[in-house]
């Protein structure tokens, strides 16, 4: 599978949100999406999944416009997750899931077996499967996140678009949805793009990086590369410090906070 927006730009009326964006992923890669409060992640991904249409530039799947492509045909092969704040709560945990097979089934279809034993095997997969009863309403952050995600996985896509999803969670669920993240693309083999307060979970999980600025111009490439402390304070106004360390034999990379800038170019 191969991914690409080319020169995508998204606004209301003369409010620019997005301009020029263009980048490319294919096979299992991850990229991260990063930026400050309201600069457009999340508009970006609608605009790249096609909810919202690009005022100019298209997405691509596998060289044809993802406009030319039947919705039923992208969510085969694309799957969302959506933060897990504001999330439909009314389910258990197997009924969440299997909403993920939705696009595989006709419009008054009801699910068979074969969708029943696809919502459960990708709550085996996510390790939620002992959560099945379970009303959505009564589950932790990190429970939803995780059913949300076996959701996704339900339809057996090749990519997965994820929104914020670690975010609200406390270090050992940060660590458990980032692990889960990793393994389903580097051993699942699934194309991955998610957006990210977290600079350091972009360093960890990332092959690529895209970094949003409000002057309007994007950053993209890998991720070491393009998560510098100078792009870092552009895109954040935020001096940091990016500190690398090792432990157990593994080398890590740290994103440290520093101050505030006060004014721009400071």
């Amino acid at each position: 599978m191969r991914f690409e927006v080319k020169n995508g730009s998204f606004g209301y009326g003369n409010t620019k949100i997005l301009q020029n964006i263009s980048f490319s992923l294919e096979g299992n890669s991850l990229m991260a999406v990063l930026g400050s409060n309201g600069v457009g992640k999340t508009t970006l991904l609608k605009c790249m999944m096609g909810l919202l249409k690009w005022n100019e530039g298209e997405t691509r799947l596998d060289g044809r416009p993802l406009s030319s492509l039947r919705p039923s045909d992208v969510w085969k092969r694309i799957a969302y997750v959506p933060q897990a704040k504001g999330a439909a709560l009314s389910y258990t945990a197997l009924e969440m899931v299997l909403m993920g097979r939705s696009a595989r089934l006709g419009l008054f279809a009801q699910p068979t077996e074969e969708d029943l034993a696809a919502a459960r095997e990708a709550m085996r997969t996510v390790g939620v499967e002992f959560l099945k009863d379970k009303p959505c309403s009564r589950m932790s952050g990190g429970e939803l996140q995780m059913v949300l995600i076996a959701r996704a996985l339900c339809g057996g896509p090749e990519m997965l678009i994820l929104d914020e999803p670690e975010s609200n969670l406390d270090f050992k669920n940060q660590l458990v949805i980032l692990e889960l993240i990793r393994v389903l693309s580097k051993e699942k083999g699934l194309a991955a793009i998610i957006n990210t307060h977290y600079p350091a979970h972009a360093l960890k999980l990332a092959d690529q990086a895209l970094i949003l600025n409000r002057d309007g111009v994007s950053v993209f490439g890998t991720a070491k590369e393009v998560i510098t402390e100078a792009n870092m304070k552009r895109a954040f106004s935020v001096y940091v410090r990016i500190a690398k360390y090792q432990y157990e034999g593994v080398d890590y990379r740290s994103v440290i906070p520093i101050r505030i800038c006060k004014s721009a170019g400071v």
